[in-house]
C-alpha cells in the first residue's frame, strides 16, 4: 500500500529540511543578526536554539545581568518585529549551572524588540547594580518596575513605568538622599527619567537621548549660607533658592 504526499516527495523534505533549521537555529546567530550590540546588550556566550536558549555572563553596558534565559517570540516576526524575552530566575538557572556574576540581579524580566528602524524595551523589572562607567553622576543601583520604552529613528517615542536609583548619599563631598523615584517618559526626543527625594527639596533629571550618552541635571534646594557657599564652589549654579548642576558623559 501505498501513501501519496500531498507534496512533491522534494518540495516535502525541502520544507522538513527548512522548518528544521528555523526550529534549531543558534540563539548566537540571531542575537548577532539581530545587532543586539547596537543596543548595549553584551554577553559572553549564547548557547541553544532561538526559541529557548540562554546568554551566559550578560550585560548591559557595564551593568552585569549574569546569566539570562533567552528565547524569540514567533508572533511579532509576523509584523516585521523581532521580540527576544529574557529572563534571570536563580531557581530556574540553578539546574542549568549558571554563572554566578558579581552584582547580577536575582530577578530579572524584560523583552527587547527590534525592527527595522526602531527598538524597544518592554516590561522590565529589575534591580542593577551600576558600574563607574555613570561616574561622575552619583547613582549606585536603579530598579526598573514594569519600565518599556520605545525608540524610533533613535528618538523616544513612548515610555512609561517606575524607576528608583540609589544614590551613594553624597556627591563631590555634598549631601543627597540615598534614594529618588520617578517615572519613565519621553522629552524632546530623549527618554527622561525625572526622579526626585521623599522631600521633593532634591531633583535629578536623567536624559537619554539614545545610543550612549546621557545628561543630567541634580537640583538641590538649600537656605543654609554655609551649604550655600559649598554647592557654588562645587559648580553648582543659583537660581531662586534652587542650586543645580549639569552633567554629560558616555557610557562605556
Amino acid at each position: 500500500m501505498r501513501v501519496r504526499l500531498p507534496l512533491g516527495r522534494g518540495l516535502f523534505f525541502l520544507c522538513a529540511f527548512l522548518f528544521s533549521a528555523v526550529a534549531l537555529l543558534p540563539l548566537r546567530l540571531t542575537a548577532d543578526w539581530l545587532r543586539l550590540g547596537d543596543t548595549g546588550v553584551a554577553a559572553r556566550e549564547a548557547v541553544g536554539s532561538v526559541w529557548g536558549g540562554a546568554l551566559h555572563g550578560a550585560q548591559y553596558r557595564d551593568a552585569q545581568l549574569g546569566d539570562l534565559l533567552a528565547g524569540l517570540d514567533a508572533l511579532p516576526l509576523l509584523a516585521g518585529r523581532a521580540r527576544i524575552e529574557v529572563e534571570r530566575n536563580r531557581d530556574i538557572l540553578a539546574r542549568t549551572a549558571p554563572t554566578r556574576a558579581g552584582g547580577a540581579p536575582d530577578q530579572l524580566k524584560a523583552a527587547l524588540t527590534v525592527s527595522r528602524n526602531s527598538y524597544a524595551l518592554s516590561d522590565a523589572t529589575a534591580r542593577l547594580a551600576l558600574g563607574p562607567e555613570w561616574a561622575p553622576l552619583p547613582i549606585s543601583a536603579i530598579d526598573l518596575s514594569d519600565v518599556s520604552a520605545r525608540f524610533v529613528g533613535g528618538e523616544c517615542a513612548s515610555a512609561q513605568g517606575a524607576v528608583t536609583v540609589e544614590t551613594p548619599g553624597s556627591i563631590l563631598g555634598l549631601p543627597i538622599p540615598a534614594s529618588m523615584t520617578g517615572n519613565a517618559r519621553c522629552d524632546g526626543g530623549a527618554l527622561l527619567l525625572p526622579l526626585a527625594g521623599a522631600s521633593g527639596a532634591e531633583r535629578l533629571d536623567l536624559r537619554l537621548p539614545g545610543g550612549d550618552r546621557y545628561r543630567a541635571t541634580l537640583s538641590l534646594r538649600a537656605t543654609d549660607p554655609t551649604l550655600q557657599q559649598r554647592l557654588a564652589a562645587a559648580g553648582f549654579v543659583a537660581a531662586g533658592g534652587v542650586y543645580s548642576l549639569s552633567i554629560e558623559g558616555r557610557l562605556q
